[in-house]
């Protein structure tokens, strides 16, 4: 069970769309040898667990409809591709977490394709058929949209059958009904060969809250403990996190077979606040959710993002703005929980919906014809003359990747913000919600983290019981060099204060 779990949970994450993260044979599409040559740079950047979306056969670019689930997409190289992938990763201290899709399938997979021949066939009882007249009996023809799927019709033809199929997102991606046993022995099988037999770290699972469909939703948060079990068997090291789309009161309880949950209350009130400039009582809410996941397990990972491959942007939530962008990772990087940063926000890259624009290539150097960089689709957002290539921003102190690169290392280092596990956060009381500002407590050293949310600079008054935070740990503020010089903090800056003490202690080493 996640609650049993060691301690050890890797502090920075980082997603990577392989189709655009580095081509190596010059195909236009990112593949895992693209991968294994960067793991350097990812190891120097400080990241120690990686994120890969789908990788498995599937006839569309984002490889999210599975076709088989024991092999390798042929566009993204081999299983000895992949297994150097693992070796070199792990090599470097970083775990491989893959994209695991069980909401669904292709309907190109040899399951469905059996499965919708005949009623009789030992398949069909892995996916969800109904008559119109049943599926009317039940109101269920129709669903209101949500965050996660625009779909409104679900039930979709098959050709000279009078059942339906059920598939929440597409119609080329039928959902898989887990009241079957069989079904349930394929997954275990699946998630064996991954964990025992090839030796993955762990799973992103997608879709986790629509394992059963809404009108049997409440079996989707008992299945993980089925599909914790078969992880505990396989792997009792292996690390869970799910996407469950929706509000931290519906999250909460995915905590009890799961290891963590992406925060999608904090991502879109990030983006909020740094839009409108102003705090949301961020901290008090966090603090109320924390102790709600707690009952579920006393051990919950907070997975923590900006934005991923669903959402627009970070970089274009902002609207370009440098200074914002620095925020947004000055923000992340200094609340606690496990941070998973979407490829390509270390460099500012930008990208708007619809969804591949969200996920174009990454920008490895100023090389019009790069051959790392992936061309299987024209960039809209993320250019040459919108986002400064790699190569240029490594030597640029100023730049976001050196941002990213600072931050990361000292979040590593400092023990105040690198605990994960019964995260340490209070509120620090400024009284101006156009700052937010926190205190991460730790017996080693605690420190205060301001952030000036607005375009203006900003006074405060530190409360008395923080008088003595003075100690300038980190500053995009030049006001603010190694003490706080004054009272004010400048537009979109951020600073990161120790006891001063801790100097005279240092001199006495």
């Amino acid at each position: 069970m996640p609650a049993d779990k060691p301690a050890n949970v890797p502090k920075i994450c980082y997603e990577i769309f392989v189709r655009s993260f580095c081509d190596s044979n010059g195909d236009g599409i990112g593949d895992l040898n693209g991968i294994i040559s960067k793991l350097d740079y990812l190891a120097d950047l400080g990241i120690e667990a990686i994120w890969l979306t789908p990788i498995h056969p599937s006839p569309t670019y984002h490889k999210y409809d599975v076709v088989d689930y024991y092999a390798i997409e042929p566009e993204y190289g081999t299983m000895d591709d992949f297994k150097r992938l693992l070796a070199g990763a792990h090599a470097r201290g970083i775990a491989i977490y893959l994209d695991l899709i069980i909401n669904h399938t292709s309907t190109l997979h040899p399951w469905f394709r059996e499965a919708r021949k005949s009623k009789d066939s030992p398949y069909r009882q892995f996916y969800w058929w109904m008559t119109q007249d049943q599926i009317d009996h039940l109101g269920i023809s129709e669903r209101e949209t949500s965050d996660d799927s625009q779909v409104v019709y679900p039930w979709h033809d098959n050709p000279d059958d009078d059942e339906k199929y059920y598939g929440l997102f597409y119609k080329g991606m039928p959902d898989l009904n887990y009241h079957s046993e069989p079904l349930r022995e394929e997954i275990a099988k699946i998630v064996h060969f991954w964990l025992a037999d090839i030796g993955v770290d762990g799973f992103r699972l997608d879709a986790a809250r629509h394992i059963y469909p809404e009108w049997d939703s409440e079996q989707s948060i008992t299945f993980w403990d089925f599909f914790s079990k078969v992880v505990a068997r396989s792997n009792p090291n292996a690390f869970t996190v799910g996407e469950v789309w929706a509000d931290t009161e519906e999250v909460a309880p995915y905590f009890r077979n799961l290891n963590a949950t992406f925060h999608f209350d904090l991502s879109f009130a990030l983006q909020r606040m740094l839009t409108a400039g102003r705090d949301e009582q961020l901290v008090d809410k966090l603090l109320a959710s924390f102790q709600l996941f707690q009952k579920y397990n006393p051990l919950f990972v907070n997975a923590i993002m900006l934005t991923n491959h669903d959402q627009e942007r970070i970089g274009s939530v902002v609207g370009g703005d440098m200074d914002k962008i620095k925020l947004a990772a000055s923000i992340l990087l200094t609340l606690p929980g496990q941070p998973y940063l979407y490829y390509g926000e270390e460099i500012g890259m930008l990208g708007s919906k619809p969804d591949p624009y969200i996920r174009e290539p990454f920008l490895w150097t100023a090389e019009p014809d790069d051959p790392q960089r992936a061309s299987w689709i024209t960039p809209e957002f993320t250019t040459l003359k919108t986002v400064a290539p790699l190569s240029e921003q490594i030597g640029d102190e100023a730049s976001v990747y050196q941002h990213y690169r600072t931050l990361i290392h000292l979040r590593r280092t400092e023990p105040a913000l690198s605990q994960i596990l019964a995260p340490n956060l209070q509120p620090v009381r400024l009284s101006d919600d156009r700052l937010l500002a926190y205190f991460r407590p730790h017996v080693d050293r605690s420190l205060v983290v301001i952030h000036n949310l607005s375009d203006e600079a900003t006074e405060f008054t530190m409360p008395e019981d923080k008088s003595l935070y003075s100690e300038v740990l980190f500053s995009t503020d030049p006001l603010h060099a190694t003490t706080l010089a004054a009272s004010r903090l400048s537009p979109h800056a951020t600073v990161i204060l120790a006891p001063a003490r801790t100097r005279a202690m240092r001199k006495n080493q």
